[in-house]
């Protein structure tokens, strides 16, 4: 107990510490309202927020396109629905990306030419083994995962997966950057595979496939320093600019051939009048309605609703036609569907 006992001198602290309470709070009030902390923010050097936000605002639009154009490829894979959606686009280091992952996991090592370094695709086996029983005829009920590397001739059916996925990211980049990507090697523990130093920033971005009842994650790792030197194309108005790039003669092609097997409703008016509800309901068949339209006057031709061309009805080859006289936009001709005293077609077209 005599180690408990306080000395003299730390008692008179004591004492002339509770004292000069009661005057600090005097000065305070003297001085006036003490101000409020002002709010502070909590920066960690180990994690430094190298990305800004205009690039992983553009990085998100960027793969939330991704993931519908791979769902849509995957789904006619294994011709069943799947489900892709982008959780999250978040920038934290190596360590903490690897340290999160499953061991063992499907962890792909990709080159992108001609960015620097690797990047990592890492696929849960929770999905990535009822997937593998899709392709091989199987159902996608939920199952177990087995926790085992991956088979040689796994890693082939494996293959499939992540040519696609790398396919669709390469249509998805292609407004920023033309990308060669290929895969390095598989590897079945992330935490023997060192790419960049484990301090080192990435950009993690991470998808939820949805396959029947069962879920899992697919990761694609893009380390800060592979697009650091094209950072400046990820900013929201360098991404505008790149998306509206002007057509060229193959698109331009493709989509002219596309229009012309669309399908038209043509419509072709042959006369136009009104009678009164009273001989509306007192028709019999036999019955002839007159109208004021001129048997001169060209009919008026619709294409999906909109008036384009004037003609007149005849056969051809023993069935019911009509020949193009006119086309409304460029002659400027009006048919007023009630005057007989519409004007003559001026040029005439060769019979079709």
């Amino acid at each position: 107990m005599a180690g408990d006992v306080l000395s003299q001198a730390e008692v008179e602290n004591l004492l002339s510490a509770m004292d000069g309470e009661p005057e600090e709070s005097v000065v305070a009030t003297q001085l006036g309202p003490v101000r409020s902390r002002e709010k502070v923010t909590v920066y960690d050097f180990k994690r430094p927020e190298r990305v800004g936000k205009e690039q992983m605002r553009a990085l998100q639009t960027m793969h939330e396109g991704f993931g519908r154009n791979f769902g849509a490829a995957l789904s006619a894979l294994l011709r069943s629905i799947v489900e892709v959606k982008l959780t999250s686009v978040d920038q934290l280091t190596y360590s903490e990306f690897v340290f999160s992952l499953e061991n063992p996991t499907c962890f792909n090592l990709v080159n992108a030419k001609p960015l620097e370094g690797q990047l990592i695709l890492d696929i849960n086996p929770s999905i990535l083994f009822p997937i593998i029983d899709r392709l091989l005829g199987g159902s996608t009920t939920s199952a177990v995962p087995a926790r085992r590397p991956l088979t040689e001739i796994e890693l082939r059916l494996v293959s499939r997966i992540t040519d696609l996925f790398l396919n669709e990211m390469q249509h998805a980049w292609e407004n920023v950057l033309h990308l060669d990507l290929e895969v390095d090697r598989v590897e079945s523990n992330p935490q023997l595979v060192q790419i960049i130093p484990a301090n080192e920033v990435i950009i993690l971005v991470s998808f939820e496939l949805t396959v029947g009842d069962t879920r899992g994650m697919v990761n694609l790792c893009i380390p800060f320093n592979s697009i650091e030197r094209i950072s400046h194309k990820l900013s929201s108005n360098s991404w505008v600019s790149y998306s509206k790039r002007p057509p060229t003669p193959e698109s331009i092609q493709l989509v002219s051939d596309r229009i012309a097997e669309a399908p038209l409703e043509i419509v072709v008016e042959l006369a136009a009048t009104k009678i009164t509800t009273a001989d509306l309901l007192g028709l019999r068949v036999g019955d002839i309605i007159a109208s004021e339209k001129d048997v001169q006057e060209p009919l008026l031709v619709s294409v999906e609703g909109r008036p384009k061309f004037g003609a007149r009805p005849g056969q051809f080859k023993g069935r019911k036609a009509i020949e193009i006289l006119q086309t409304l936009e460029d002659h400027h001709l009006t048919i007023d569907k009630h005057s007989p005293t519409a004007p003559e077609p001026t040029a005439q077209a060769e019979s079709a």
